[in-house]
């Protein structure tokens, strides 16, 4: 089992190494792997490289460390998107062959913000519709959502059932949403949120914050959704100019 040398760094080589064994199944998702001393010894490199490796797979989460626990595989990702793609999470859950579902939270009508004057100008004095549910794929939590929509523009045939806020809009407002403005911010455990997701202390949350515009270039919704950095991918493709 131990490592063949090639001209690459040695620790290039556990990489790939491990990576190879996690895809084989010989570490199981969510399984503990070897102590280092153990895994070290099997491929007869020094607990220095090891530990380099394992930097690097953690911070390309392949893998969890866990301090006084061990070290374990992360699950693979279950949703993959470009981010210069915009779907609703409900088509994202349902591209991945699984079954969206909706647990509703709450649904308030609250003043707006300095914030939300800000961003809805020409609504800027009306009441917002806040509306709180975490949205689940084959009924497990994988995104807590916050949507914002001016009171004037909620359909008045929205109901605690409904699911994606896209087609709310386009369906039964008349509204269609033509593209956003996205800004993603990663985030540790969230003290409200994170239980809800059902997520290990270690797990990270990717939040993406959207002003959704429709074909008139207006800005009609907001969503602040929290996604489980285990369970979601997201990329985007840059070209140069």
């Amino acid at each position: 089992m131990t490592i063949k040398t090639d001209n690459r760094h040695l620790y290039l080589q556990v990489i790939d190494r491990l990576k190879k064994d996690i895809d084989k199944g010989v570490y199981k998702e969510k399984e503990r792997l070897p102590s280092e001393f153990e895994l070290s010894r099997q491929l007869g490199i020094s607990r220095a490289t090891l530990r380099e490796a394992l930097r690097i797979l953690e911070e390309e989460n392949r893998i969890i460390r866990r301090h006084g626990v061990g070290t374990f595989v992360n699950a693979k990702p279950l949703f993959t998107s470009g981010i210069e793609q915009l779907y609703s999470v409900t088509d994202m859950i349902k591209m991945a062959g699984m079954e969206p579902g909706t647990i509703f939270l709450s649904s308030t009508n609250q003043s707006p913000t300095d914030e939300d004057r800000s961003r809805f100008s020409k609504t800027a004095e009306e009441e917002m519709i806040v509306i709180e549910r975490v949205r689940t794929a084959n009924g497990d939590p994988v995104v807590y959502c916050v949507d914002k929509v001016p009171a004037a523009l909620m359909p008045a045939s929205f109901t605690h059932k409904d699911g994606s806020m896209f087609s709310l809009l386009e369906e039964n407002g008349n509204h269609f949403i033509s593209h956003a403005v996205t800004h993603i911010e990663p985030v540790g455990f969230h003290e409200k949120i994170s239980p809800v997701l059902e997520c290990e202390p270690e797990t990270a949350l990717l939040v993406l914050k959207q002003l959704h515009f429709d074909d008139k270039d207006e800005p009609i919704l907001f969503s602040l959704n929290y996604f489980r950095a285990d369970r979601f991918n997201f990329h985007v493709v840059r070209k140069r100019v």
